[in-house]
């Protein structure tokens, strides 16, 4: 699976581990930044993976900040993704079964390495369930975002 993976300073040393743990796993991995500890913003960050995924250059996206609610909330802005902030396999997995979450959040300062890397495993793992509820819900979300994206 391609992964777009980005992380501003807080997420920077986590992103790093992931990286090579996604390449491990035979991912290809494409590096959205950042490349160094120094202050970084989280939206620009958040932006590029969101762009690689809503692109199509990445089937899913990663993005690790301090404490993945920056990262959520701007991916979020972003039309056609919806990333989840996870801190637990549970909602790794039932974000992409029950929601086709396309984008994981996690914060670096929250969660340590090893549990960052059960999420992934599971969230990576976890495919959207095509159930007629989920797609119901999934698609009124998308609608809502087609709604309040029209009336800028």
């Amino acid at each position: 699976m391609k992964i777009a993976l980005g992380a501003d300073h807080g997420g920077y040393e986590l992103k790093r581990h992931l990286h090579g743990i996604l390449e491990k796993w035979g991912h290809q991995v494409l590096n959205m930044g950042v490349d160094g500890p120094e202050a970084a913003d989280y939206p620009d960050y958040a932006r590029k993976v969101a762009q690689a995924v809503v692109g199509r250059q990445a089937e899913r996206g990663v993005i690790i900040c301090g404490s993945g609610v920056g990262a959520s909330v701007a991916a979020n802005k972003m039309p056609g993704i919806r990333a989840g902030l996870c801190h637990d396999t549970f909602s790794a997995r039932q974000g992409v079964e029950d929601d086709d979450v396309n984008v994981l959040c996690m914060g670096a300062r929250v969660i340590g390495s090893e549990l960052a890397v059960e999420i992934l495993k599971v969230w990576l793992n976890a495919e959207f369930s095509g159930l007629k509820r989920h797609v119901r819900r999934r698609d009124k979300v998308i609608a809502m975002e087609k709604e309040f994206s029209s009336r800028r």
